[in-house]
Formats: C-alpha cells, sequence, structure tokens
C-alpha cells in the first residue's frame, strides 16, 4: 500500500475498519466515536486512509471522508482540515476516475485562518443506494 512507510501511533488512530460505514457519522474505533487531542500549537500530519473496500456498483455512490477539527471535545462547531471524496465517477467532483481499494493519503495542518484546532475526528457523509465502505485511518507525523 503505497511507496511510502508512515509510523502508526496506536493513540492516532480514528477507524478500526471493523464495520462497514453505511451512513453519515464519526467513524469508531472499538465500536466507539473516535476523537483525538492533538495539542495546543500547530500540527502537520498526514491523514492515512486504507480502504479495504468500497461500493460504487449504482453508480450513484459517493463517499466524502473529512477531517473535522474543534478547539473543544465536545466539537460544538467544526472546521474541515482535510477532506477526500471517493466514489463512483459520475458522482465525483470533476468527474475523477472510479474510487479502488488502497491507501489514500491526506496532508493537512491544525492551523487554519489563525486558529489552531487541537481536537480532530474523522466524520463521513455518504450518498447512493447501497453507499458501503470499509477503511481504516489514522493520523501519521509529516516528516
Amino acid at each position: 500500500m503505497g511507496q511510502r512507510v508512515y509510523n502508526q501511533d496506536k493513540e492516532l488512530i480514528l477507524a478500526d475498519g471493523a464495520a462497514a460505514q453505511t451512513a453519515d457519522g464519526v467513524s469508531q474505533v472499538s465500536a466507539a466515536a473516535a476523537s483525538k487531542q492533538l495539542g495546543p500549537g500547530r500540527f502537520e500530519g498526514v491523514l492515512i486512509i486504507d480502504v479495504s473496500a468500497i461500493d460504487i456498483v449504482g453508480n450513484d455512490e459517493l463517499y466524502h471522508i473529512c477531517l473535522q477539527g474543534a478547539s473543544t471535545s465536545a466539537f460544538s462547531a467544526v472546521e474541515i482540515l482535510a477532506e477526500l471524496s471517493l466514489g463512483a465517477t459520475e458522482t465525483r467532483p470533476g468527474g475523477a476516475i472510479d474510487s479502488v481499494i488502497g491507501r489514500y493519503e491526506v496532508p493537512f495542518t491544525t492551523e487554519q485562518h489563525d486558529t489552531v484546532y487541537d481536537w480532530v475526528r474523522l466524520h463521513i457523509d455518504v450518498a447512493g443506494a447501497t453507499a458501503s465502505i470499509t477503511y481504516k485511518a489514522w493520523i501519521a507525523e509529516r516528516y
């Protein structure tokens, strides 16, 4: 999966891939919503998403995987720090090719518009008649 190797810190896992995600919601680790506090300063990282299954057979499936940042663990006000859109070419922005299983790497920083968001979580929006995606995700330090 990919030509670059990233160290995986088990404390930075945002999705364990234990179950397919078929509805909008926050990703889970051990059947519980996962959020992490990265600290009060600017953090530059890479969101690693390993997709092991993705349904696009209906040509109407679309998945927006968003790394949300917040200043508190309540996530009462969120900012999108990074986003990956996957799905069928008919639904993807710009007509991108059909998404496939494999590794996706999305660089990000916790500082946006001069504000540092030290809490992060992964939220997915799914669309389509038979939408289903299975993935593992974690944060690696950018180096």
